[in-house]
Parts: structure tokens; sequence; C-alpha cells
């Protein structure tokens, strides 16, 4: 799919990630993401937007792991998208998988259609919630909040929306000063809280980009490829020295 302008995408080195959680707990802090607690979790009523996948090989007593982020894909030919029957889920002139919180009625559609499970059910009423005062129900509570991002009602699904608050943010500063966007001038929450740099950010639609030169390096690989789901987000497959570990 071809866009005018911007095409946002994200790139990550699987190179790089040691599987901190910093990205995700970023994440949580931008986006005003509730902290559900053990028993939600066990109830497997996870929220975080982005999530540290693990994987094992070699021998139980010898193991190998792999660590991946993943997060909402912003797919070009999302699977999402067509089957919400209020259309509160679309897609942006600049590649984005939008959420329209205020018209989602929780049918959980786009969650059951979404093959890489990056959706989540807003279950409770997190905040102006008395069960709920370690978070956001008390005025000190509320100071936590991000005001530049929407805060979800109970019912909702929401996900990962390449901080869109953000890229709006350096659009209109660019804007106002009569220039244009830099390359890497926008930075996720995720992008921004890597200690390993493994998360980069950008407009495909620039050749000169980082991100599109990650996304043109042989080692670059899309998620579930087969599907068909064109992806905007890419990673670089982790590349082990079994030489060199065996010396």
């Amino acid at each position: 799919m071809k866009y005018d302008g911007f095409h946002w995408g994200l790139a990550i080195d699987l190179n790089l990630c040691v599987g901190c959680n910093s990205c995700v707990i970023a994440c949580q802090a931008e986006n005003n993401i509730p902290v559900v607690g053990k028993e939600e979790v066990r109830r497997r009523r996870i929220m975080h937007w982005i999530k540290i996948d693990r994987y094992y090989s070699d021998t139980p007593d010898d193991p190998k792991v792999y660590f991946q982020p993943i997060t909402c894909q912003h797919c070009d030919n999302a699977p999402c998208e067509n089957v919400c029957p209020v259309s509160a889920t679309n897609h942006s002139s600049e590649g984005l998988n939008q959420m329209t919180y205020n018209r989602c009625i929780g049918t959980k559609y786009c969650i059951n259609n979404c093959p890489y499970k990056v959706r989540r059910f807003n279950w409770f009423r997190y905040t102006n919630n008395k069960a709920f005062d370690f978070n956001t129900a008390s005025d000190l509570g509320k100071m936590v909040l991000n005001p530049d991002v929407t805060v979800r009602e109970r019912g909702v699904v929401e996900k990962c929306s390449f901080c869109v608050q953000r890229i709006q943010e350096k659009k209109l500063q660019a804007k106002l000063e009569n220039r244009t966007l830099r390359d890497n001038e926008i930075k996720t929450a995720c992008m921004q809280a890597c200690p390993a740099g493994a998360i980069i950010f950008g407009n495909l639609n620039d050749r000169n980009s980082k991100v599109s030169g990650i996304f043109e390096n042989p080692r670059r690989y899309h998620l579930l490829e087969e599907l068909h789901t064109l992806p905007s987000v890419g990673y670089l497959t982790k590349v082990w020295n079994d030489e060199e570990s065996k010396s």
C-alpha cells in the first residue's frame, strides 16, 4: 500500500534486545495504561500494549533464550479493521491502525481476528473508581496521568498507537518552525526508554531514514508474513555466534 507523505514504521533489532521490559513500563506510563494487579493477570486480563515474548532452544540444562517485543503491528492489510461492526478501528492516511474509543462497543471481534494477540479489553473503570484508589481514583493519583493521552473507559478495546500524541506534537512543532520533520525526531516511548537502542521508529517513505535502512537489511522479517497482513513493524533476526561460544 502506498501513502502520500508519511508512512510510520517500527524496527526492532533482536540482536540488541535483552528483555529488560523498559519499553513495557515506558509505554504504560506514557499511555495511561492501568496497573491491573495479580488477580486480573491470573485471569489473563493483561493490559500492556507491548509484551516481551520469550522463546527457548537447545537443552533444558543449557538453554538459549530469545526475547521478542511484540506490539500492534499496524498492518496495512489489518484483519481487525474489516470485522468491526461500528468502524471503531480504522486505518489512517499515514499507515496507523487507529482506535476510536467512543465508537467501540466491546464486541472483541478485532481481538479474535488479530493473529498477533496484541489488543486488550478494558474490563474495569480504573479512573474514578474507589476500588482502585492506588491508581487514579484520588486527586493525587490522577496526577500520574499523561494529559496528552485519552483515559479509556471500561468496555473498550485498546492497543499500541505508535504514540500518536508524540507524532502530532512533533509535526505541529515542525509546522510552526516552517520546516520538515527530521529523521529520528519523533521517538515513541518504547524507543526512548530502550537502553540497548533496539527499537527504531520513523518514516518508511523517507528512503534516507534509519528505519527504512533497517527494513532494507537482509536480516529483516515480519511476523506471520504468510498471512499477508503487511505489518509496519519489522524485526532483525537474532544471530548467534556458535563458534565463539564453543571455543
